[in-house]
């Protein structure tokens, strides 16, 4: 068996499990979101230095309990369609939004807490420090970044993917935006109708702001 046909073997059979875990529990209207704790980075005047950073576990509950959310989700910060139009979309219209009867946007990827903040800082986002919010201080004022590093919300939403072959990616999150009211989603949003394993097209389509605004408003 040569080197290439194993590694080709293995790939099918990882991107396989995936698929069946994610297109068999993809969620949808009227499902709980998933209860997981994120590992975020918050201000602490106590530390000196230039990175008075420390870790903080912020939990679903936290973010969504009793309160009606937008989520987003995209594959990675940094990313072209991510960067150029996925989260400034929702930024620019942040305030009309949330006229909409929404008390809170964010914007989640698969990626760490520090990845997270240095991509918010590069889109121009502004930094709230002022502790406000779960995510805060050092978070963000308007749209708050969500660091699902160890992908277990969007695990935990069927929404989980890989992009081995075409971008190395590894496992990401696909593409979606919903609204979730009091832990539970009330409408979803999925790129091309559902996970696609290491895809070529990276859809952008149903999950911008402007879609969530003509639902928001109907």
């Amino acid at each position: 068996m040569s080197l290439l046909f194993f590694m080709n073997k293995c790939f099918v059979s990882r991107a396989a499990r995936i698929q069946s875990r994610t297109l068999a529990s993809l969620a949808q209207a009227g499902d709980t979101v998933p209860s997981v704790t994120f590992k975020a980075r918050v201000r602490d005047p106590s530390i000196p230095g230039d990175n008075p950073f420390t870790w903080k576990d912020v939990t679903s509950d936290d973010l969504f309990k009793g309160k009606r959310s937008i989520v987003f989700a995209l594959p990675g910060a940094f990313t072209p369609t991510c960067s150029t139009t996925h989260l400034p979309g929702y930024e620019k219209n942040y305030d009309v939004i949330k006229s909409k009867g929404i008390d809170e946007i964010y914007c989640l990827s698969v990626n760490d807490a520090f990845v997270m903040r240095q991509w918010g800082l590069h889109q121009g986002l502004t930094e709230d420090k002022a502790d406000n919010h779960p995510l805060n201080p050092g978070n963000f004022t308007n749209v708050k970044l969500i660091p699902d590093g160890s992908c277990l919300f969007t695990r935990g939403m069927g929404a989980s993917c890989i992009w081995d072959q075409n971008r190395g990616f590894g496992e990401r999150s696909w593409r979606y935006s919903c609204v979730i009211n009091d832990m539970k989603i009330e409408k979803m949003f999925v790129e091309g109708g559902g996970v696609t394993q290491d895809s070529g097209p990276d859809p952008f389509e149903v999950s911008d702001a402007d879609t969530m605004l003509t639902y928001l408003s109907s």
